[in-house]
């Protein structure tokens, strides 16, 4: 299997932040306002996005060994070793970031986001592991898209280079994750259920409650 050989479904032409979303397949787009909101509350917003890189780098290596059917596809383990580091790299990142404004990591963290789109996985088979891959696609492209609007908007110039240059790393693991799914498993499958996905993907982001989060809904500004 060559994970550079092929087109992915919704693949698109550029990678430049300025057209960020436009060309990802995610049925709802963020406002700049969401963007602004976040913003306003850089450190519980670090310490989100700390530990999405965490759980990111865990999925890739939980996956590490999951492959379906005998033997291992050729670059399965490579890639998922890859994504691993370049999250682990992002979580560091964002620690060093937190530690220098004064932030500490908390101790727990609950996305409802991602537990929504993962509570839509179906159990064994192949089935199983092409959700797992397919939402993993949908977190990368909806971070993806979070981070191209988080550049765009925010006046912080550490932040927003640091922003724009997750959004080409995150734009490349939704590559990834869609490319071991086509290589692996029929291809109308594989569009059947990605279709299904992106649609429960637009109605649980919709639905995320007011917060500061990467995948959260816009926060509410206090009156007054």
């Amino acid at each position: 299997m060559d994970l550079n050989d092929g087109n992915c479904l919704g693949s698109h032409g550029s990678h430049d932040v300025n057209d960020k979303s436009k060309d990802l397949p995610l049925l709802t787009r963020t406002s700049p306002e969401w963007g602004r909101a976040v913003l306003e509350f850089p450190i519980p917003l670090l310490i989100d996005h700390a530990f999405l890189e965490k759980k990111a780098a865990n999925n890739a290596l939980d996956m590490l060994t999951r492959w379906p059917g005998e033997p291992v596809p050729a670059g399965w383990v490579e890639t998922m070793t890859g994504v691993a580091r370049d999250e682990a790299s992002h979580l560091s990142q964002v620690v060093r970031l937190l530690g220098r404004r004064g932030g500490k990591l908390a101790r727990h963290h609950k996305s409802t986001y991602a537990n929504a789109l993962r509570a839509l996985v179906r159990k064994g088979g192949t089935g199983e592991m092409l959700d797992r891959l397919l939402v993993s696609a949908l977190i990368e492209a909806r971070s993806c898209e979070r981070f191209g609007v988080l550049a765009e908007v925010c006046e912080d110039a550490e932040l927003a280079a640091f922003y724009k240059a997750l959004y080409s790393s995150e734009l490349g693991h939704y590559n990834v994750f869609l490319r071991l799914a086509t290589k692996l498993i029929d291809r109308e499958q594989v569009q059947a259920r990605w279709s299904e996905l992106l649609e429960s993907e637009a109605r649980i982001i919709k639905d995320q409650p007011p917060g500061i989060g990467i995948h959260s809904g816009t926060p509410i500004r206090p009156q007054g």
